[in-house]
């Protein structure tokens, strides 16, 4: 299924930032650390496993639940 990791990170970003936009750009930004960059990725993009797997890890170290 394609967008599944743009889903993924709208999630986090979502649940991180709760409306809060210098939320919004530092979990990005926090993203982009990790390895994953989120403007990378649109709801049209091939989902990788390793990448969904990447994202499941980082969520759990946010305390973001997907």
């Amino acid at each position: 299924m394609a967008g599944n990791i743009k889903r993924m990170i709208d999630r986090i970003v979502e649940q991180r930032a709760k409306g809060n936009l210098v939320v919004v750009d530092t979990t990005k930004a926090k993203l982009i650390f990790k390895g994953v960059n989120p403007d990378k990725f649109t709801s049209s993009s091939v989902d990788d496993p390793r990448i969904e797997a990447k994202l499941r890890d980082i969520a759990a170290d946010m305390g973001v639940s997907l």
